[in-house]
């Protein structure tokens, strides 16, 4: 791709378009960004590239912008169908995201991962049992680290790990990954979708450019996966799965089962992993299908699961004050996601759910909180709708923020029972990011104890 003295438009300066930006004027483009946030709420990030002598549009979309470029790219935060987008591919103006400009500059095999819920710790876990089977992987993408970074840095490995969103892969084009692993689908990002399906068939993007001699590592137990991916191109590697698939694992109790024509049946005993539920047992079989799928080693998925120590905000612990047990959840951003953390937990939970509405209803977790949930606080945007849909069964009550929520929860609580942050709702109505969120619920928690010391 030969972007010297091109003119090219980046849209949106979230961690990737700062990312993308810098890369692009490395290379000699002549980069003009845009944000329709203001001054104020970019801060110290607009003098960052400000200083490299970029053009920046802050604000309302100027539609002559988007129609005089030779090149558009696009960060997963903004919506692709947005209007000045739509009038610059009416010119024939390309429009992509920073995973597909980053492709064209990688000759490194790429494991890439989506799916609803999972992707960050099947992605770590990937990385590690690669490292631990002798080989060098970076991890990245929607993760952490963008890909245009990883390629900014000409660093070498064996392979990079990415975790990719619906939103990125929404902007790909020729991207083809080695492996595509692909976990789950379950309602999410409703705001951004018309319907289910069409959220389906974003997920499916990650193999359309597969071929033959490429991998795709999927959830057999997931019929949405299976209708989505009918005309896959790729070799099926399936987890969920006993058999018919020539590659394929399966879970059987704490025991991870996998099988190729090569090995036969390997064996792999989670009992003692730092990962509890269910989920994260799929997450160790996808994990470790790709892993085998290039050449590592059961010795080193192994070494990798004895070693990991999870994700922070993914039912994470955090302490225990008066005998109750504190986890943080933040990450849990969608209906599926709290649904197996609940599966989780053997003792009576106390839940804090709640922040900005996604466009996805609550309903499915009524059986789960009927069962193992006594007392459900809800804050945030989306309060009040999620306590129409509890209050029926569940004792519920509405906090004013965090720290009020962590106080009733202790209120409500007796020795032996746990509370849950779990949300079930993005973050951006009261905090930046999940992971403020979970910090948030972390400090609150600190004061909880020492009122109590």
């Amino acid at each position: 791709m030969d972007l010297k003295n091109k003119h090219i438009l980046v849209v949106g300066l979230g961690k990737s378009g700062i990312s993308v930006v810098k890369f692009l004027h490395s290379r000699g483009c002549i980069v003009t960004a845009v944000d329709n946030r203001s001054d104020e709420a970019l801060g110290e990030v607009l003098n960052e590239i400000r200083n490299i002598g970029i053009n920046i549009e802050l604000g309302p979309h100027n539609n002559e912008t988007f129609e005089n470029c030779d090149l558009i790219v696009l960060s997963p935060g903004v919506p692709h169908t947005i209007a000045p987008l739509n009038l610059a591919r009416g010119k024939k103006i390309p429009v992509i995201g920073e995973i597909e400009l980053a492709y064209h500059f990688i000759n490194i095999p790429i494991i890439a991962v989506t799916g609803t819920n999972g992707k960050s710790t099947t992605t770590l876990l990937i990385a590690e049992m690669l490292h631990h089977s002798n080989f060098k992987a970076l991890a990245g993408g929607n993760l952490g680290t963008p890909l245009i970074e990883l390629v900014a840095k000409q660093e070498t490995a064996d392979f990079i790990v990415l975790e990719i969103s619906s939103f990125q892969l929404d902007t790909i084009d020729k991207f083809r990954p080695l492996v595509s692993i692909i976990l789950n689908i379950t309602d999410d990002h409703l705001e951004r979708y018309t319907d289910f399906d069409a959220y389906a068939r974003s997920k499916a993007r990650i193999f359309k450019n597969q071929e033959a001699n490429d991998i795709c590592v999927f959830n057999e137990a997931d019929e949405t996966i299976l209708t989505v991916s009918e005309n896959l191109a790729a070799r099926r590697f399936a987890f969920n799965c006993r058999q018919f698939n020539e590659y394929r694992a399966w879970i059987s109790e704490q025991t991870i089962c996998f099988y190729s024509p090569d090995d036969g049946d390997q064996h792999v005993d989670c009992t003692d992993i730092p990962l509890t539920g269910r989920h994260n047992l799929e997450n160790v079989s996808a994990a470790g299908l790709a892993v085998l799928s290039v050449g590592g080693s059961i010795a080193g998925i192994k070494s990798a699961l004895q070693n990991f120590k999870g994700l922070p905000h993914r039912v994470a612990y955090v302490d225990t004050v008066k005998n109750v047990q504190f986890y943080d959840d933040s990450k849990a951003t969608n209906v599926d996601a709290v649904a197996r953390a609940l599966e989780s937990f053997s003792s009576p939970v106390i839940l804090i759910m709640g922040g900005r509405d996604k466009g996805g209803g609550y309903e499915g977790l009524r059986n789960q909180l009927e069962q193992c949930v006594k007392h459900l606080i809800v804050i945030g945007e989306a309060a009040e709708k999620i306590k129409s849909v509890f209050e029926d069964m569940v004792p519920t009550a509405k906090a004013a923020d965090m720290a009020q929520a962590v106080k009733m929860a202790a209120s409500f609580a007796v020795s032996g029972d746990s509370v849950l942050l779990s949300p079930a709702c993005s973050s951006f109505d009261m905090y930046d990011s999940y992971a403020q969120r979970g910090n948030d619920f972390v400090r609150s928690i600190g004061l909880l104890k020492r009122e109590n010391q």
